[in-house]
């Protein structure tokens, strides 16, 4: 089996490396494209070097021959320019740009949740979710699988690794220049994100929505296939590294009561279940960064609606969020059809 990463050198595309060459997948060679600046680089792969990054803006038809999986993780418009080019050797392209995420004959898929639908790629495209999406909906299946739910408000807390590699590492800098008794600067975010909260992630619309917060509402009724599903969210930057984590208010069509959602959880595929009445015994992102599975903790019955449930959840966006579920995508196609 042959792949592709489109945008090996950036966070994510380095994740892909990692989780592929522990993903146990059958890979005989790897392929690696990125910008200009990045051409020419070779990374560990496998305990081996990798082959040298080739310049995408150089490439063409005889560079994406002979691939099965190509992942992209180079930006919404690096995606759409390059898709016809990716997908024309037969490859299937995974995408986590949010590039084709609301498009119809689209596939945009969480394994955990609604796995079949990458079987349903007619221009051998798959979306990847945008990350608070994908931690969020492997938690309300195994909800949903008790009872449909009707409504979900979501409160997330979102690392500076949300923004790239350059965020974590003014985060860094600004907490060293506090320290230092200086000024911090401010360049990739809307304000000064150390000892801060920002609650701005992308771009405002029309009705006072963040982009980002768009996306949840949107997505989840997408993955979950129910139009009907209302969902609200408020998105908010925290000084954190790495790992995003998720206050959720769930609300079904029958009450589910919180002990049977405790044992739904600690059953359901892809979560852990972290959830003792004591301090420590939560997840926290400190903890999660690095990892795979999502983790969930602090179920409660909502007190102000007799059919809610409320909890706790954190995951790592780097892994769960973006390269793992790509990868799990890939995986579940081998697994359950093939190529």
């Amino acid at each position: 089996m042959n792949i592709a990463i489109v945008g090996a050198s950036g966070a994510v595309g380095q994740e892909f490396m990692r989780v592929l060459a522990d993903s146990g997948l059958p890979i005989d060679e790897l392929r690696l494209f990125g910008s200009g600046r990045s051409a020419g680089n070779t990374y560990r792969w496998r305990d081996a070097a990798s082959s040298p990054v080739r310049d995408l803006a150089l490439a063409g038809a005889e560079d994406f021959a002979g691939l099965d999986f190509v992942f992209t993780s180079a930006g919404a418009d690096v995606s759409r320019h390059y898709a016809g080019l990716i997908t024309g050797g037969g490859a299937l392209m995974i995408d986590n740009s949010s590039a084709f995420r609301m498009d119809d004959d689209v596939p945009l898929v969480v394994p955990e949740v609604n796995g079949d639908d990458a079987f349903s790629a007619p221009r051998r495209i798959i979306s990847n979710p945008n990350c608070t999406t994908i931690q969020m909906v492997v938690t309300l299946k195994p909800i949903d699988d008790i009872s449909p739910i009707r409504r979900v408000h979501v409160a997330t807390y979102q690392a500076a690794s949300g923004a790239g590699a350059q965020a974590m590492e003014e985060l860094r800098r600004q907490s060293a220049a506090i320290a230092a008794g200086e000024q911090p600067e401010v360049e990739r975010f809307s304000a000064q994100l150390a000892y801060n909260l920002i609650p701005h992630i992308d771009v405002f619309g029309d009705n006072g929505f963040t982009r980002e917060e768009m996306k949840m509402h949107l997505e989840t009724k997408k993955i979950m296939h129910s139009p009907e599903l209302e969902v609200c969210a408020t998105c908010v930057r925290v000084p954190v590294l790495r790992a995003h984590s998720e206050a959720i208010w769930v609300s079904t069509a029958e009450p589910v009561g919180e002990q049977r959602v405790r044992e739904a959880f600690a059953t359901a595929p892809g979560i852990v279940l972290v959830d003792e009445h004591r301090p420590g015994g939560y997840p926290m992102p400190l903890e999660v960064s690095g990892t795979d599975p999502v983790y969930v903790g602090r179920v409660r019955a909502d007190l102000a609606d007799p059919c809610g449930i409320c909890y706790w959840s954190v995951a790592d966006q780097i892994r769960k969020g973006a390269a793992l579920n790509a990868v799990q995508i890939a995986s579940y196609i081998l697994e359950h059809k093939g190529l």
